[in-house]
């Protein structure tokens, strides 16, 4: 109960004004009540998604889980950082306590003057990306993967619940929401230039 609790405010912090969230917040208690029973119940299913596009500039796919699914992968994260996170060698910044965006800069600029010899000679940066990772990575190695440092069954329920979600429910998604996805193909052809990214949302 304390991780979800705690996972909230993690969660809640620059989305209050978001009105999915506000109507979990108008029945908050019930909400994480309700979500703590099907956890212990192992009745838990994770819900469906909703897919949208954005330009950053690049046209990314994005799918966005519910609120209260996205409340449960801040508490598993919690959960899952102490034990993963030692693993990652020291030049990985994403998603780290006491990294980010501003130490990643730095310690790129270090590098960058050491092989440019203070900027005197030409230095390449190698910029890549997997394109739509979650959608075309093998879900079934992923799961083998966190059983090599997970053996408790319940998380390793929740795990597989929760990855094996994606695949599923934008199967679904497809299916169910076509109207949805004939406004979105609207929008694509006067807001966006060509080229797609897909991601999840959490």
């Amino acid at each position: 109960m304390e991780n979800l609790l705690l996972a909230w405010e993690e969660f809640l912090k620059g989305k209050r004004k978001k009105i999915d969230v506000q109507q979990f917040s108008l029945k908050l208690m019930d909400n994480i009540l309700a979500l703590r029973r099907e956890l212990l119940q192992k009745s838990y299913k994770h819900g469906r998604y909703k897919k949208f596009h954005i330009c950053d500039p690049k046209q990314r796919e994005i799918h966005k889980a519910t609120v209260r699914d996205r409340l449960l992968h801040h508490a598993v994260y919690r959960i899952l950082y102490p034990v993963y996170d030692k693993t990652f060698f020291a030049d990985s910044f994403s998603c780290r306590l006491e990294k980010g965006t501003h130490k990643a800069m730095a310690r790129f600029m270090k590098f960058f003057y050491k092989v440019s010899k203070n900027n005197t000679r030409t230095c390449w940066v190698l910029k890549c990306d997997i394109e739509k990772f979650f959608d075309s990575v093998d879900h079934q190695v992923l799961l083998k993967i966190l059983k090599q440092k997970i053996s408790d069954e319940n998380t390793l329920w929740l795990l597989e619940e929760i990855i094996l979600s994606f695949s599923k429910k934008t199967i679904q998604s497809k299916l169910f929401d076509l109207q949805t996805a004939n406004r979105e193909r609207e929008r694509e052809r006067v807001k966006c230039p060509s080229g797609t990214e897909s991601r999840s949302e959490i």
